[in-house]
């Protein structure tokens, strides 16, 4: 939770829109109200069935409401400029890996992060790097994933992957 706020703090101090899934709860809503304090700008975009449980952020600057989760990682994609991964769980990876293979796939050239805080990703890293190994990804498409353990230092990072890539 501290380290979504962490996040959401240093995103809305340096006036960075945070894009994310809309919800008030967890560790959403946490990112999401920390960013607003900080006064940054927050869009969430949210399925109408989340909503309907009432789990959606009220207090957003824009709330997109749609109607499927494929519409909501879609419209998401759209509203992004670069993809930050903090821990997480089965949601998290979904999203992570869609929007990886959107760059591999050509669909995009927006820059991928990975916050590795206290290793939580080590082992999925190490699972990715034997993939290199046995030819199942390529290492330019690997390196396409920008890890950092410090969250300022990534942000630096995927700042300079984005100019880059224009």
């Amino acid at each position: 939770m501290a380290l979504a706020r962490e996040l959401g703090d240093l995103l809305g101090r340096r006036k960075l829109t945070l894009v994310y899934g809309g919800g008030r709860v967890g560790l959403m809503g946490a990112l999401a109200d920390a960013a607003l304090a900080a006064g940054g700008r927050v869009i969430g975009v949210i399925p109408q069935m989340l909503l309907d449980r009432e789990v959606g952020h009220r207090g957003l600057s824009e709330l997109h409401v749609v109607e499927t989760m494929a519409q909501r990682k879609q419209l998401m994609g759209d509203l992004s400029d670069v993809f930050i991964t903090l821990p997480g769980g089965i949601g998290t990876m979904d999203e992570l890996f869609e929007a990886w293979s959107w760059t591999q796939l050509g669909l995009h050239q927006k820059p991928n992060g990975m916050l590795n805080y206290a290793g939580y990703y080590d082992g999925l890293l190490e699972f990715l790097d034997l993939a290199v190994e046995q030819g199942f990804l390529r290492p330019h498409f690997r390196a396409a994933l920008t890890v950092d353990t410090d969250m300022a230092r990534l942000l630096e990072r995927l700042a300079n992957v984005k100019q880059a890539a224009l």
